[in-house]
This record gives C-alpha cells, sequence and structure tokens, in this order.
C-alpha cells in the first residue's frame, strides 16, 4: 500500500536540488538553495516532489490517502547525517571529566588505564542487549535533534571477541532504528595494556584475525584507525589499511588530533572516504587533501570538550577544500550527539558562514558516510529524511540559537517518528 505525505505552505524549504552534487568544495560551501513558501511530497519513503505552494497539488488528498501536514511558519532541512561517532559504548565517564577540569591532559588520563582502555573494560562486562538498549535511546535522543543517519565505530573492545560483539551491536540498530547506519571496524583505537611494549604485535592480531572475521561476517562498511602521537604510526596505519582494503573496507581515519601525525598524508593515500579531527592541518596536508576524494571533517564537539586547538577550516575551505561536521559522540571526549550544537559551535568557533555549516552536517558529511546520492539534500529520488523546525525566523536561526532543540517533527524513510 502507497504511503504518502504532503507537506504544505513550509516557510522555507532548505538545501534543495534539481541536479544533486555528491558534495560541495571551497566556494561552493557558502551557498545553498532554497524555496520560500514551499511543498513537499514523499512517497513510500523517497521525495518525489518539491517546489513552490502554487504548483502543489492539494484537492482530494485525503480521498487519494494522502496525509497533509502544515507546515506555516515552520522549515524543512534535511536531516542531519553524522558520521563519525562511538555511541556504543557502556556507562559515562564523569570522572575522568573530572580530571580533566583538575588539568590532566587527554594522554595522561590514557596512560593511567582511563580514556578508551576504561571503556574498554566497561564493554567487556557488559551484554550485548545490555548495549542494544543503551544505544538505542542514544539513537532516539539524536533523531531528536534531527539526526537521520550516523556512522557508528568499534573500538572499545580492542580484543577479537569484543570488536566482533561491537559490530554485532551495531548491526543489531541497523535492523531496529530508523536512523540510516553505517557500521565502522576500528579496532587500532588504542593499544590494549597488555601489548603496551609489543605494539607491533596487537597490529599483527588486527590484520591477522580481526579483519579477516570482519570482513567474513560482513560487519562493517569501512574500516578506521586511530593515527596519532601516543597511538598507531603511520607504519601501523599503512599496514592495517593495506590489510582491510584486501577485503574491501574502505578507509576512515582518526589524523592528526593531537599532533602532526602524517594521518591525512596516509588516508589520502588509501583514498580514505575521510580523515577525522583535523586540529593540526598545515599546508601539506591541504596540499595533500586538494588532489583526492576524501572528505577532511572535524569534530568541534571533542576539541571544545578536551580544550584542544580548533582545525582551521576557514584555511581549508578557502584554499577550495571541502568540510564536513560530525559530533564524534562518545564517552570520554564528546559526550554529545546533538548536531544543532555541532552546526553551532561551526559558526561560533570555526567562523564558518550558517550556509558552510548546514552544508558540512548534511550533504559533506553524508559523503563522508558514502551516502550523498541518497541523502544529505532535499531531491527527488533521495531517502525522505527530513525535520520540520519549530517556527523559527530564518535558516540562520538554527546555528544563531544554540541552546534549545528547533525540531519539532522527525520523519525518517517517510514516516513521522
Amino acid at each position: 500500500m502507497s504511503t504518502k505525505l504532503l507537506l504544505i505552505n513550509i516557510k522555507e524549504l532548505i538545501q534543495v536540488e534539481e541536479k544533486p552534487k555528491l558534495l560541495l568544495r571551497g566556494k561552493e560551501m557558502s551557498k545553498i538553495k532554497t524555496i520560500k513558501n514551499a511543498f513537499l511530497e514523499i512517497e513510500n519513503g523517497f521525495i518525489t516532489r518539491f517546489g513552490a505552494m502554487n504548483d502543489a497539488v492539494t484537492k482530494d488528498s485525503a480521498s487519494r490517502g494522502i496525509k497533509i501536514i502544515d507546515a506555516t511558519g515552520k522549515m524543512v532541512f534535511p536531516s542531519f547525517c553524522d558520521s563519525h561517532t562511538h555511541l556504543v559504548y557502556a556507562g559515562s565517564r564523569e570522572i575522568e571529566y573530572i580530571d580533566k577540569i583538575k588539568g590532566l591532559s587527554y594522554e595522561e588520563i590514557a596512560k593511567r588505564g582511563g580514556g578508551i582502555l576504561n571503556s574498554a573494560k566497561r564493554l567487556h562486562d557488559s551484554s550485548e542487549e545490555e548495549l542494544v538498549e543503551q544505544a538505542l535511546g542514544r539513537l532516539k535522543e539524536i533523531a531528536s535533534y534531527g539526526t537521520g543517519a550516523v556512522e557508528i565505530k568499534s573500538g572499545y573492545g580492542l580484543n577479537v571477541e569484543d570488536e566482533l560483539k561491537m559490530l554485532r551491536v551495531i548491526r543489531t540498530l541497523k535492523k531496529l532504528s530508523p536512523i540510516t547506519i553505517k557500521s565502522t571496524f576500528l579496532g587500532a583505537h588504542a593499544v590494549p595494556l597488555e601489548y603496551k611494549k609489543k605494539q607491533s604485535e596487537y597490529v599483527d592480531i588486527i590484520i591477522n584475525e580481526m579483519i579477516p572475521q570482519v570482513a567474513s561476517d560482513e560487519l562493517a562498511d569501512f574500516i578506521d584507525v586511530f593515527c596519532d602521537k601516543g597511538f598507531f604510526t603511520y607504519e601501523d596505519t599503512d599496514r592495517i589499511l593495506m590489510a582491510g582494503m584486501k577485503y574491501g573496507l574502505r578507509p576512515k581515519i582518526h589524523a592528526n588530533e593531537l599532533d602532526y601525525s602524517g594521518g591525512i598524508q596516509v588516508g589520502v593515500k588509501y583514498n580514505a572516504l575521510s580523515v577525522d579531527h583535523l586540529e593540526y592541518t598545515g599546508k601539506d596536508e591541504i596540499e595533500s587533501l586538494l588532489n583526492s576524494d576524501t572528505m577532511p571533517t572535524v569534530l568541534p564537539g571533542a576539541a571544545f570538550f578536551l580544550g584542544m586547538v580548533y582545525a582551521p577550516v576557514r584555511k581549508m575551505i578557502d584554499a577550495g577544500l571541502p568540510v564536513a561536521m560530525a559530533s564524534d559522540f562518545n564517552p570520554g571526549s564528546a559526550p554529545s550527539g546533538n548536531m544543532q550544537l555541532i552546526l553551532s559551535m561551526g559558526c561560533i568557533k570555526y567562523k564558518m558562514t550558517p550556509e558552510e555549516a548546514i552544508n558540512a552536517v548534511t550533504i559533506n558529511s553524508a559523503y563522508a558516510m558514502d551516502l550523498s546520492e541518497e541523502l544529505g539534500s532535499i531531491a527527488v529520488g533521495k531517502k525522505a529524511n527530513v525535520f520540520i523546525t519549530k517556527p523559527i525566523p530564518t535558516y540562520e536561526f538554527m546555528p544563531y540559537a544554540f541552546g534549545s532543540n528547533k525540531v519539532e517533527t522527525v520523519i525518517l524513510n517517510g514516516k513521522i517518528q
């Protein structure tokens, strides 16, 4: 049976595309196309028509089984795409937060067995059912803030059994949640304590044991490595990515959060879909990215929470690069999946225009998940993941009013949530 929605009297329909693009680079990011006093038609989960209200066909809609939503005074946006999260985890880490307040660095906390290793222990002690239940609550929350697609990484397992457990949880979430989910294998998130003096042995386990099983069970869409100071080296990353690509796993890289690690360059070398964090990005890194299909992705929540330097987004965009933004939702360095806040931080902390920031959390972040052909903008044939705002004066109000939820109605897969 056909299910049809017709949104009418939309104050402004945001980010419409007649000829959809996969991503926006440099100056292209400063523009978004909108239609004022618009309609949007959705059928069987997909966008079928949109345009000015004068062109909407509302006559006899009820008799034809079409549900009409009057969006007078409200705007409609494509759902946010959150291309970097760790939202499958067991419990919070607010005690480490206190350590941060007292002056301990991210690396110091990690050396004491905190950080990622703390989450690994908690995850080991939790059942798959418990992890699914916690994650579903987080997914429901981020949907209420406008997120319609999310990438979720493993990486709190750090052994074969627990990494596979995490990825099975993500597979279950794909079946249970209306949000579009992509899965990333991140066995190289941290070095377990027992391998601190023999890191290459742990890399061997990732390559020889984890990757083959992940691929055999079809548990991941992508592979990731934390290539940074105090974590995995350029050489480690090179070996892991080469092994992952043999199994068809495209890379997404944690890079240059803590120092100039070479992570960006190794990501580009292996045609990574994205390189993420990027606090330490200089001329060489920008040059490397300019000649690639890799999406530079910044994570404002982590830089803010950890009190770090901010990635040079203005330089990146002005050089002609595309930029995406994601939440990095995780218990240690970014305990929020609120993409409205990320949108605001793009403007406040990175000096992005509202248009650039909106593009960074929709079409460009969709690209960073290999989803921009089906999500990230309002276009005929794309999946109907959109949200209706509360009455707001302008689309610039979305990043401006950073402390409140401006989303009133969430539509995922063409269904009101």
